[in-house]
C-alpha cells in the first residue's frame, strides 16, 4: 500500500484519531490498524467542507477532471496492492477484489466524462405574453456538501460512486466507509487529495470520516449540508432518509433479486447463471441470485443442473484465485445465514449443499426467501407459468434488479414491461452492472440512481435565469 500519513484525512490535513484492528475475515488476522473517528471528527469535517464549499464550486471544468483521472492513473498504476487489500480486508474471493478494482477505474473516468456535459438549455419565455422580450436559459449548480456513506462489500467501488460524481459536479464531499472496511476507502480518498492539490484545488473538497452510528448521525442531520448518499441495508437507508429530511437522500438498499427461468430457457446457462450470480462475492451483493422461479416443466431439470454445479463451486482462502465463495464478513453474519437456512428448512424447504446452499421449494414467511439474506444462499420455487413468476418477484417489498431466462422476445418485453423493479436483465444475471448505467431501486430498494452521468445530476441543482435587456 502507498503510504499516506495516520489519523483521519480532514480539512487539509490528517487528524490524529484512535486506531482500531481490521481483520482478515478468512482467518482473523489482522491486516492493519485504522483510524476511529469520533461526532467531534464529523463536525470539524463537516465545517472543513462548508469553508472550501464555494471554491470547489468555482474550480474549472478541467481541474475536476483531471483530479479524477490524475487519481485513476495512480490507482491503476497500483491495482495489484489494491486488489491485495481489498482480500484482506473484505474476505472477498481476488476474482472478484480484481474486478471491484477494474469497476472503480471504470467510474472515476467516467466521472470525469462527466463533467463535460453539465450544462444547460435556453427556456422560450414568450409563450405566454408575459415573457415577451424576455431570455431565459437554466444551468445546473453543485447542491452542496455531500455525505457519502458505504458498505463493506464493495468498499472501493462503492466510494469511488460516492465521492467520483461528487467532485465532477463541483461539491466538496465527506465519506463514510463500513468500520469494517476502511483501508481501500482512505487509499482513494488520500490520493483524490493529493492529486487535487498538485492542480491547485483544497485537499479538503474530499475528506473521510470512520467511526459508529453516532459519527453518521452528525454528517448527516446537519441542516448546512445538500445531499446525503447512502448505500446499505434498507433499515438504516429508511432512518437516514427520516434524519436528512428535507435535504436530498439518494439511497442504494436492499434486495432479494429474483431470476425467472422460462420453460423455452436454455437450462445450461440458466444454471450457470444462478450459481456465478448466487456465490459472486460470497453472495455479500444486493443483486445477486436469491430467489429463483422457474416453470414447472423444466423446474427439475434445473434442480439437477444445480446441484451438479454446486459440487464444483471452490470455497475456500479468497488470496486463491480458484476459490469463488470464502468466509462472510464476520461471525455474525455467518450466524444469522445459518439461522435463516434452518428456519426454511424447518418450514419445509429442501437443502442442497453446505455452504455455499441451495435451498428448493422454499415458503413464504421465511426470512431466506423474504428478506435479504446477503450470503450464499439461493432460493429456488416452481411456478405454472411466468406470469405467476412476475407476480412473485413484484410481490416483494424490495425491487432492486430481477432477471429472466428466456428464447421468447415477447417475453423479455412483457418482463421489462411487468417487472417492478430498477432493472430488468434478460439472459444475464441480476448482478450485472455497467457502472455508467443508471443503478437503482424501487419500493425499499431506495431512491435516487447512481452511475457518474446520473449521480453527477442527482448531485447538482437548477438555476434559472431571466433576463430583461
Amino acid at each position: 500500500m502507498n503510504a499516506f500519513p495516520e489519523g483521519l484525512p480532514i480539512g487539509e490535513g490528517w487528524t490524529p484519531a484512535a486506531k482500531a484492528d481490521v481483520r482478515f475475515p478468512y482467518d482473523g488476522s489482522v491486516v492493519a490498524q485504522a483510524p476511529v473517528g469520533t461526532v467531534a471528527d464529523a463536525h470539524a469535517a463537516l465545517e472543513a467542507a462548508l469553508a472550501v464549499k464555494a471554491q470547489v464550486a468555482a474550480l474549472p471544468s478541467r481541474t475536476r477532471r483531471d483530479v479524477l483521472l490524475r487519481t485513476r492513473d495512480t490507482l491503476a498504476a497500483h491495482r495489484d496492492e489494491l486488489e491485495q487489500l481489498l482480500v484482506r480486508e473484505t474476505g472477498k474471493p481476488l476474482v472478484d477484489c480484481r474486478v471491484e478494482v477494474d469497476r472503480s477505474l471504470v467510474t472515476l473516468a467516467a466521472a470525469a466524462e462527466e463533467v463535460a456535459r453539465l450544462h444547460g438549455e435556453t427556456v422560450p419565455l414568450d409563450l405566454l405574453p408575459s415573457g415577451d422580450g424576455l431570455i431565459g436559459f437554466w444551468t445546473r449548480r453543485p447542491i452542496g456538501v455531500v455525505v457519502g456513506i458505504t458498505g463493506f462489500n464493495y468498499p472501493l467501488l462503492l466510494a469511488a460512486h460516492k465521492v467520483a460524481p461528487s467532485i465532477a459536479a463541483g461539491c466538496p464531499v465527506i465519506v463514510k466507509p463500513a468500520p469494517q472496511t476502511p483501508l481501500a476507502t482512505l487509499w482513494l480518498v488520500h490520493e483524490l487529495r493529493e492529486a487535487a492539490a498538485a492542480l491547485g484545488a483544497p485537499r479538503a473538497m474530499v475528506q473521510l470520516v470512520t467511526g459508529a452510528a453516532d459519527v453518521g448521525s452528525a454528517l448527516v442531520t446537519d441542516p448546512r449540508i445538500g445531499a446525503v448518499s447512502f448505500t446499505g441495508s434498507a433499515a438504516v437507508g429508511h432512518r437516514i432518509a427520516r434524519d436528512a429530511a428535507p435535504r436530498k437522500v439518494l439511497l442504494e438498499l436492499g434486495s432479494n433479486a429474483a431470476l425467472c427461468v422460462a420453460a423455452d430457457a436454455d437450462l445450461d446457462a440458466a444454471a450457470a447463471a444462478i450459481l456465478r450470480g448466487g456465490f459472486y462475492a460470497s453472495g455479500q451483493a444486493c443483486i445477486s441470485v436469491q430467489r429463483v422461479l422457474v416453470e414447472e416443466p423444466v423446474a427439475d431439470e434445473l434442480v439437477a443442473r444445480l446441484e451438479k454445479g454446486l459440487a464444483e463451486v471452490v470455497v475456500g482462502d479468497p488470496r486463491d484465485p480458484a476459490t469463488r465463495v470464502s468466509a462472510l464478513i464476520d461471525t455474525a453474519a455467518q450466524d444469522r445465514v445459518a439461522a435463516w437456512v434452518d428456519e426454511a428448512v424447518a418450514a419445509g424447504a429442501r437443502r442442497i449443499g453446505d455452504v455455499p446452499a441451495v435451498l428448493v421449494d422454499v415458503p413464504d414467511g421465511v426470512l431466506a426467501w423474504d428478506e435479504e439474506i446477503f450470503g450464499p444462499v439461493v432460493c429456488v420455487r416452481s411456478v405454472p407459468d411466468l406470469e405467476t413468476a412476475f407476480d412473485q418477484v413484484n410481490a416483494s417489498r424490495y425491487g432492486l434488479h430481477a432477471s429472466v431466462f428466456t428464447r421468447s422476445l415477447a417475453s423479455a418485453f412483457r418482463a421489462v414491461d411487468r417487472l417492478d423493479v430498477g432493472g430488468v436483465v434478460i439472459n444475464e444475471v441480476p448482478g450485472f452492472r455497467s457502472d455508467t448505467m443508471p443503478y437503482g431501486g424501487v419500493k425499499d430498494s431506495g431512491a435516487g440512481r447512481e452511475g457518474p452521468r446520473f449521480a453527477v445530476e442527482e448531485l447538482t441543482v437548477t438555476r434559472m435565469a431571466v433576463i430583461r435587456p
